[in-house]
């Protein structure tokens, strides 16, 4: 016999389709609780949190492992705040990130444009994608730098 509550086998549902953060979880759930206490959804979860069903630990590595590959650290960053996530824990994960940025954005920019710009059109047309994509300035110069090096 299942003791679960209805909240908490919908929060279980939730949580199998993709790794939650705490305040996404909360929201998802509120929408569902008209009839619960907020109290309720709290211990809800709390529990997940207890049994290791809650992780924002988890929630950081599947948002950089799935990101990564097209965004740039600023743009990751926002995005894990944007979830609840601790800023203690984003500023712990910052090094790591920066570390894989430059390599990051060289692929971005070659599956983008892979050539040069020849005017400067094209290259303020490169740096703005590259800023909506979450690189800084300088990681963007020194792609461009280092693509120019490249081709000489």
């Amino acid at each position: 016999m299942d003791t679960r509550s209805p909240l908490e086998i919908r929060a279980l549902r939730y949580l199998a389709q993709r790794e939650h953060s705490r305040l996404e979880l909360e929201q998802k759930l509120s929408a569902h609780a008209q009839s619960s206490t907020p109290e309720a959804l709290s211990s809800v979860l709390d529990k997940l949190e207890q049994n290791g069903f809650l992780s924002a630990e988890r929630v950081v590595e599947q948002v950089i492992r799935t990101r990564r590959s097209r965004f740039g650290s600023q743009r990751i960053v926002y995005e894990l705040k944007e979830k609840g996530i601790d800023a203690r824990l984003i500023a712990s994960i910052l090094p790591t990130l920066r570390k894989t940025e430059l390599d990051a954005a060289l692929k971005i920019w070659q599956k983008k444009f892979d050539q040069l710009p020849n005017t400067r059109e094209e290259r303020g047309k490169q740096m703005r994608f590259m800023m909506s994509r979450g690189f800084s300035m300088e990681v963007i110069q020194q792609v461009l730098s280092q693509a120019d090096e490249e081709n000489r």
